[in-house]
């Protein structure tokens, strides 16, 4: 084929895009006393053992809250030497997180099996991530590191009602630490495998009687734990810097401003492994060594040409908080705002095949206002408005077959992509409870949405390919109730319904394709379960069942049209169901020791998921080479629902242990973990296929027999462990801390795509890693 051809074939579906609470009679007095504090202080213990949440807007204690949540709290965080968010994966039944490096600070999030792994800002994540009551819009900018956190809640299935649209799948609510008004500092230092270093501070001091003042800066650097094949060095080491300051205006008991104004930069070496093989294009381009190769201990050497992002991202957030005797008022103001330079071997091969760079642009600014009080001693309500705007712009040059990588891809792409988007949200939301009878309570609200989506795709020479604008507006209810026969059982069961916001396609290559919006998509979630407290609440015990019901699923898919005969555009292409058990326990049996264990069953499957797709067929000749048929390629109605849903391993289960013993004027404490996950897909793709695949009749569908098993990361056994002493000298704490994660050196897929026959590639999960990390206090 020639290579003027395979620009043809190539230059649309390439270039267009990349790829990618208040208290009740059966409340400890201790929650009841945290119930009346103001929501920002809720992230706490209280009492041994006892966690005050803040998932309904309301400061509960977790055991009274009537849904499915884990809390981890700051003491997990630091006895397992937590880095980023990512080392939550498994600590909490059926969630994963990985990190997805088209993009900065970008993360595939995925709870009960819900998620959409795609970085463009046209598409919208399925969990969303709140950081101190800001929604993160993108998947870019949510694989956040760890340090100021005071505690991370963990909610699973939809929670429309109170933290809005695209939280289908649940929430990652993650509360940082407040200024506490006493002058003080914590600091840590820390150095690991592949050469990592972290440094982090966080300083706090009083400015008068009524401010206080917390300054914070956390960095990050490693040379990575790639391998490139003809250098010999470290591929993938990255830089990240987090850094701001807080303000807390308390002029009085009733009311308290909190400004935190911070900024996050990211500089990392864009490393794809590759994964081609011999049915794909581009195998033909390459050297023999780098097709066909494994998907696990392969993925760690590269071959690829360099390649970096920068990702820079100022954010600011106003929390205010008034008690106006009967009612208290609420106001969360998050704005943020990221640019993005990036460029990317996307063939991941030594041979110049399809390289990219994107410059990005994004905007958010949000406004929530709550209000939240009793209509009686029985009758309690949240209820607010909502508002989200945001926008974007991406600017893709593409340096497509050139085999010369001394030329740019600004300087080779005479064409390049430009896609702009807007969106804007207005939400009015009510939360009610209503112990209408003695140990019963019901729990009811709901949520109306209106979003406003806009969208143009176009090219500098070619011009406009199409623009669209459309309405999307859905009411989302819940309904629970829950029974609580005495105070340390519970049991509820609920209802509610999670909803998607539909869009537009920002690969579509023709005028009726980009103008043309697909639709919202819903679920409805059907929940119950108890949580228990036995043994003098020495242990606790809960478990929820549940089944979710996908409607209008979006997922990208491929049909005919636009200047090379084929696009990918996004759809509502099925259904699928969702069933699932969760447990999680903890146990305090003697002092100092401390059993936690979670355990998270998913059966997921689709539902009349028919899509429309392209088949390619080459031209046939006879022994002569004289043409018999010519080639061609055909649109088939491809039924994919034998496929396995992407992010939805059928067991996620985890373990550890925490034994602290104290000697003398120190603690020393033990802590030891393992997670197992197992196999999972990471993309809907082409497997083998069966049913109607001939040259002529257009009728019938194509039946794919499962997603391509490159796509599937293998059963995943992670352990982790770490030794932390602590010295406390005249009220000054020194702490010394010794880890090794991922101790069994498993390795596989972080993520993996398989792009319409031409080729495929990964990115890999950190192999074993140790580490010292050393800090003070006080």
């Amino acid at each position: 084929m020639a290579i003027s051809s395979v620009r043809r074939i190539l230059i649309s579906a390439l270039g267009s895009a990349s790829l990618i609470g208040i208290a009740t009679p059966a409340q400890s007095e201790a929650a009841e006393a945290a119930a009346a504090a103001p929501e920002t202080a809720a992230a706490a213990t209280v009492g041994e053992g006892e966690i005050i949440v803040s998932a309904r807007r309301r400061n509960e204690s977790l055991q009274d809250t009537p849904i499915a949540i884990t809390a981890i709290t700051t003491s997990q965080l630091e006895n397992k030497a937590t880095a980023n968010i990512g080392d939550l994966q498994g600590a909490a039944p059926n969630l994963l997180i990985t990190q997805q490096n088209s993009g900065g600070a970008a993360a595939n999030l995925a709870i009960r099996g819900l998620t959409y792994a795609d970085i463009e800002k046209s598409q919208e994540p399925t969990v969303g991530v709140v950081v101190d009551g800001v929604f993160i819009g993108t998947s870019t900018g949510q694989y956040l590191d760890f340090f100021d956190i005071e505690q991370i809640e963990v909610l699973r299935g939809p929670q429309g009602t109170l933290f809005g649209r695209n939280t289908i799948g649940g929430v990652i609510n993650i509360r940082r630490t407040r200024p506490t008004g006493q002058f003080g500092v914590k600091a840590e230092v820390s150095y690991g495998s592949f050469n990592t270093f972290q440094g982090r501070a966080v300083v706090n001091a009083p400015l008068g009687e009524t401010l206080a003042l917390k300054g914070f800066y956390f960095h990050n650097e490693s040379d990575g734990f790639y391998h490139d094949d003809a250098t010999g060095q470290r591929r993938g080491g990255n830089k990240n810097d987090n850094f701001g300051v807080s303000l807390l205006f308390t002029p009085s008991t009733d009311f308290n401003a909190l400004l935190t104004v911070e900024k996050q930069v990211q500089s990392f070496d864009v490393v794809n492994s590759n994964l081609v093989n011999s049915t794909e294009l581009f195998c033909s381009f390459e050297p023999a060594n780098q097709c066909n190769r494994n998907n696990t201990t392969d993925l760690y050497t590269v071959f690829g040409s360099p390649a970096e992002s920068h990702y820079s991202a100022p954010a600011a957030t106003l929390e205010m908080n008034a008690n106006l005797g009967s009612i208290k008022l609420t106001s969360v103001t998050g704005y943020r705002e990221s640019k993005e330079d990036q460029t990317q071997d996307f063939d991941s091969s030594s041979t110049d095949l399809y390289y990219t760079h994107r410059k990005q642009n994004y905007y958010q600014f949000s406004q929530e206002l709550r209000a939240s009080g009793k209509f009686s001693d029985t009758f309690d309500y949240v209820v607010g408005g909502y508002y989200f705007k945001s926008k974007y712009n991406l600017f893709q040059s593409t340096r497509l077959f050139a085999f010369n990588t001394a030329i740019s891809p600004d300087a080779f792409d005479a064409n390049p992509q430009s896609v702009t988007g807007k969106t804007e949200s207005v939400a009015f939301f009510g939360d009610f409870d209503w112990n209408f009878a003695d140990k019963f309570r019901l729990s009811f609200g709901g949520r109306w949405t209106q979003d406003k989506k806009e969208l143009t795709n176009s090219f500098a020479t070619s011009g406009l390919v199409g623009s669209g604008n459309a309405k999307f507006s859905k009411f989302t209810p819940k309904v629970g109730i829950d029974y609580r026969p005495d105070s340390d059982t519970m049991f509820y069961a609920s209802w509610s319904r999670g909803y998607r916001s539909g869009g537009f396609s920002a690969r579509a290559a023709t005028a009726a394709t980009a103008s043309t919006p697909f639709k919202p998509e819903t679920v409805d979630s059907y929940e119950v379960g108890t949580k228990l407290e036995l043994l003098d609440r020495k242990l606790t015990f809960n478990v929820a069942g549940f089944i979710a019901k996908y409607k209008g699923l979006q997922q990208n898919t491929t049909i005919p049209g636009g200047p090379t005969g084929n696009q990918t555009i996004t759809g509502n292409v099925g259904s699928a169901n969702i069933k699932g058990i969760e447990a999680d326990f903890t146990a305090r049996p003697v002092e100092g020791l401390i059993l936690r264990a979670s355990v998270g069953i998913l059966d997921s499957k689709f539902k009349n998921f028919i899509s429309g797709n392209v088949l390619t067929f080459p031209a046939i000749t006879d022994g002569e080479g004289t043409v018999i048929s010519p080639g061609f390629t055909a649109i088939r109605n491809f039924d994919y629902s034998a496929n396995d849903p992407i992010y939805s391993p059928k067991a996620t289960l985890s373990g550890s242990i925490d034994y602290s013993l104290p000697v003398d004027f120190a603690k020393i404490t033990v802590n030891v973990g393992i997670r197992h996950i197992s196999p999972y897909d990471q993309q809907i793709s082409l497997g083998p296929l069966t049913g109607n695949i001939n040259r002529v009749d257009n009728g019938g569908n194509v039946i794919v027999n499962g997603n391509d098993p490159r796509v599937r990361t293998r059963a995943q056994n992670l352990l982790d462990a770490s030794l932390t002493t602590v010295l406390d000298l005249d009220g000054k704490k020194v702490k010394l801390t010794v880890y090794g994660r991922n101790l069994t050196d498993d390795r596989g897929t972080s993520a993996a795509f398989t792009v319409a026959g031409l080729w495929s590639f990964a990115s890999a999960r950190e192999p074993r890693a140790f580490g010292v990390a050393a800090g003070f206090e006080f």
